[in-house]
């Protein structure tokens, strides 16, 4: 009888250790939706880690901040000529928010983050040169398949799609930027060096792209990330810097436009 007494309490005991195992994965999967914050600044020449704030080791969607090795890219490739060649006109199948609806050069393309610019350099490029591109940069992940079963990646993959890069990785490839080491042409460096779109924050003359896009979409999810990443330069000092947030906060403005903004205001006291 005493057997019989324990039989329900060591049913109990496995069901709970079921549900605790079953329950585990859960846990450990909603982990990364936690906000995540990152400020790395690093000196240009040297890469010494200037100033570290936050988690900068995570992989995320490099949104618009893709933008810049898309530069080099089509610059190396030919498919861009200057800072306003070509000059391409909107079509109504880019099917484009109403101020995207206008002829784009790549100076627009990088001040206005003009994704269906992006989409044609890259449909020109083909998918094997684009994939072959991403690889040599050896950008974040590499991952430019796309969006499982869609085969979408020549178009999509860069936001909230299969490439994901960390601040890290970002700070270490616009170090490759500006010494002209990346595996393309002199003149992709310079050209992409010049359409980056200018800001002031105090006395330093900042150069840099912002990214915006919301995680999960349709799934559990619900933060929005915003990047700011690029180069900025002081009295003969040159330093390279990203900032990333990504958090379930509304703003008044694109993540990415806010995270700029905060960065801009914090960077004169963050490294004097």
């Amino acid at each position: 009888m005493r057997n019989v007494d324990r039989l329900p309490f060591i049913m109990a005991g496995v069901l709970f250790l079921l549900a605790w195992l079953l329950g585990f994965p859960m846990r450990a999967q909603s982990e990364p939706l936690a906000d995540v914050q990152c400020t790395l600044i690093a000196d240009a020449v040297t890469g010494k880690t200037l100033y570290q704030d936050g988690t900068c080791d995570q992989r995320f969607s490099p949104a618009s901040t893709f933008k810049v090795p898309l530069s080099l890219i089509g610059y190396d490739a030919g498919i861009l000529g200057d800072e306003h060649t070509p000059a391409w006109d909107y079509k109504p199948e880019f099917n484009a928010v109403k101020r995207d609806q206008k002829t784009v050069d790549p100076t627009i393309w990088e001040r206005d983050s003009i994704i269906w610019f992006s989409r044609e350099i890259t449909r020109r490029l083909g998918t094997q040169k684009f994939a072959g591109y991403v690889s040599k940069f050896n950008y974040g992940n590499g991952d430019v398949t796309g969006n499982p079963g869609k085969d979408d990646g020549l178009t999509h993959s860069w936001v909230n799609s299969s490439l994901k890069i960390t601040p890290v990785e970002q700070v270490a490839f616009l170090r490759q930027l500006l010494a002209g080491t990346m595996p393309v042409s002199a003149r992709a460096h310079e050209m992409t060096r010049a359409i980056m779109p200018n800001f002031k924050a105090g006395d330093w003359a900042v150069q840099g792209k912002t990214g915006t896009t919301r995680l999960g979409a349709g799934g559990n999810d619900k933060r929005s990330l915003g990047w700011f990443v690029g180069w900025a330069g002081k009295d003969g000092r040159q330093i390279v810097f990203a900032r990333l947030v990504v958090d379930t906060k509304r703003t008044d403005m694109p993540k990415g436009l806010a995270t700029r903004a905060a960065f801009l205001k914090d960077l004169p006291r963050l490294i004097k």
